[in-house]
C-alpha cells in the first residue's frame, strides 16, 4: 500500500457516526439514527449471504461495496445500483469512514486482519467471517483492538447463535456425562483440490480482477484461475484449509460448552506428498490432503484431555456400545464428547445434540436426550441490535480470537508435520508445546513468522498502526 496518508490515519481514528434513539426524535418511525450503516468488503460467495442475512433484519443500510472481482461481485452490485463499488478497500476508508457505522468482511482468510483493522481503530463495529484471521498473532490483534475501542464484534460462525453448545454445556454441567475424557471433531472438508507441491503455471490477469489488492499481504506470485474463486483455501499464503475452513463451526462445540483455554500441547500427522516412486516431495505450497490433530486441554473439573481433529476423510472411531445405526454427526462432520457415563453427539454448527448413557447391564449406548436446533438469520440479527442498541454478541472477537487461535494452532501442527514429512536436514518433533499467553511454541523459535506471518512492504500490521 502507497498511500501514507491513509497509513497515518489509522491509528488516528476518525469521526464516529452518532446514534440518536427514534424516541429522541419524535414518532414511531424507523429514523435513520435507529439504522447501522455499513461498509461490506468481499460481497459475492458467501459475503453475499451475510449481505443478505444483514438486510433482512431491516435496520442496515448499505453505504458501500468493495471487492477485487468484479465478476464475482456482479450479483450484489446489480442489487445495490445507487451504493458505491470500489475495488480498493481503502478507497472506502478515504470516501466513507464518516459515515458508517460499521464494516462486514468476507475476503479471503489473509486479508481479514489488514482490512478489518484500519476501521475498528477508528471505532467502527465489525462483522468478520471465520476464520477471524490467517495467523495466531492477527487474532490476537483484533480481540485487543475490539476490546480498546470498545466496539461490537461479531465472527461469522452461526452456528454459535443455534444454541446447540448452550445445551451441551447445560448438560456436561449438570453431570449428565461425568467427567469428560476426550473429545473428537471431523469435517469433510477439503471440497476443494489440496495437497500440491508447485505453484500454479502463470495465467493472464482478468481485467475484472484487481490480482495484486487480491494478494493483499501475501508475496507475490502470478494469477492463476487455480486460486479462485474458492480453492485459495488449500494454500498456506491465502487460507487456512480444512481445519480453518470449518474448525470454528465444529471446535466451537467443546469451545463454548467447555469453556476451552489455549491447548497445552498440539501435535498432528498428514498425508504425504509424493512426487515419484519412493520419492518425497521437498516443499508444499498447500496444505495437506487430509490430517489428523491432537491437541491437549487443561479443563476445570474434568482435567487434561484430547481434542482430536479429522478432515480429509479421515474419521474417529465407531464409540464403543453405540449402535451402528446411529449417524455420527451429519454429513458435512460433528463432534462427540466422552464422558465417563456416556457421550454427547453433536452435528456441524452445534446442531441437534444428542445425550447417550452407558447401560449397566451391557455397556450398551442408550439415547436419553435430543435437542433440535436450526440456524436462523439470528447471528447476523443479534450483531445488528448491539451495534446499536448495545450489548455483547455470542461470537465477539474476545471469544472468537481465542477460538480463531485455537484452530490455528492445529494448523501449525500441520505445517510442522508437513516439515518432518519433507525429508528436510534434521527432523522436527512432532509434539509442540504452546505457551499460549505468549504466543510461542516452547523450544521453537524457528516457527514465530508462521505464528506471527509475512507481510509484503506496505502491508505489515504495524504499518497500520499509523
Amino acid at each position: 500500500m502507497k498511500r501514507r496518508a491513509f497509513i497515518k490515519q489509522l491509528g488516528q481514528g476518525a469521526a464516529t457516526f452518532t446514534i440518536v434513539p427514534s424516541f429522541v426524535l419524535g414518532g414511531n418511525h424507523t429514523a435513520p439514527s435507529d439504522l447501522l450503516y455499513i461498509a461490506c468488503f468481499g460481497v459475492g460467495g458467501r459475503g453475499e449471504g451475510v449481505i443478505s442475512n444483514l438486510e433482512s433484519t431491516t435496520k442496515v443500510r448499505i453505504v458501500s461495496l468493495c471487492d477485487v472481482d468484479r465478476n464475482r461481485a456482479f450479483n450484489t452490485i446489480k442489487a445495490y445500483p445507487n451504493v458505491n463499488y470500489y475495488q480498493d478497500f481503502r478507497d472506502v476508508y478515504d470516501k466513507h469512514i464518516n459515515e458508517i457505522d460499521a464494516i462486514m468482511v468476507a475476503t479471503p482468510d489473509h486479508t481479514h486482519a489488514c482490512i478489518s483493522l484500519p476501521f475498528m481503530r477508528a471505532k467502527k463495529h465489525a462483522y468478520v467471517e471465520k476464520p477471524l484471521t490467517h495467523n495466531i498473532y492477527e487474532a490476537r490483534i483484533m480481540a485487543d483492538t475490539a476490546k480498546k475501542e470498545k466496539i461490537v464484534t461479531q465472527m461469522g460462525n452461526q452456528g454459535v447463535s443455534g444454541g446447540g453448545s448452550t445445551i451441551i454445556k447445560r448438560w456436561i454441567e449438570k453431570g449428565e456425562i461425568g467427567k469428560v475424557t476426550k473429545i473428537d471433531c471431523w469435517t469433510n472438508r477439503p471440497v476443494w483440490p489440496q495437497g500440491f507441491t508447485e505453484i500454479p503455471t502463470e495465467q493472464a490477469i482478468p481485467k475484472n480482477l484487481e490480482w495484486d489488492q487480491w494478494l493483499g499481504p501475501a508475496a507475490y506470485r502470478s494469477y492463476s484461475s487455480s486460486y479462485l474463486p474458492f480453492k485459495w483455501r488449500s494454500y498456506w499464503d491465502f487460507g487456512t484449509g480444512a481445519l480453518g475452513d470449518m474448525g470454528c463451526h465444529i471446535i466451537e462445540t467443546p469451545f463454548n460448552a467447555l469453556n476451552l483455554n489455549y491447548p497445552l500441547s498440539a501435535e498432528a500427522s498428514c498425508s504425504t506428498f509424493w512426487i515419484d516412486d519412493f520419492v518425497r516431495a521437498k516443499k508444499s505450497v498447500s496444505f495437506p490432503a487430509s490430517s489428523k490433530v491432537k491437541m491437549e486441554f487443561e479443563i476445570e473439573k474434568h482435567g487434561i484431555i484430547d481434542l482430536n481433529w479429522y478432515d480429509g476423510g479421515i474419521l474417529p472411531d465407531q464409540p464403543e456400545g453405540l449402535a451402528l445405526t446411529e449417524p455420527l454427526g451429519a454429513s458435512g462432520g460433528g463432534t462427540i464428547i466422552f464422558g465417563e457415563k456416556g457421550i454427547i453427539i453433536a452435528d456441524v454448527y452445534s446442531a441437534n445434540p444428542r445425550l447417550f448413557l452407558y447401560n449397566g447391564a451391557n455397556n450398551s449406548l442408550q439415547r436419553k436426550k435430543e435437542s433440535k436446533t436450526e440456524i436462523l438469520n439470528g447471528h447476523a440479527e443479534e450483531f445488528v441490535n448491539a451495534c446499536i442498541q448495545g450489548g455483547k454478541t455470542k461470537s465477539n472477537f474476545s471469544l472468537a480470537g481465542k477460538l480463531t487461535e485455537i484452530v490455528l494452532m492445529g494448523n501449525l501442527a500441520v505445517f510442522n508435520a508437513q516439515n518432518k514429512q519433507s525429508g528436510l536436514g534434521e527432523s522436527p518433533a512432532r509434539k509442540l508445546y504452546w505457551d499460549g499467553k505468549n504466543m510461542q511454541v516452547k523450544s521453537r523459535p524457528d516457527l514465530d513468522y508462521i505464528i506471527r506471518g509475512m507481510y509484503r512492504d506496505g502491508w505489515k500490521l504495524d504499518d497500520n498502526n499509523g
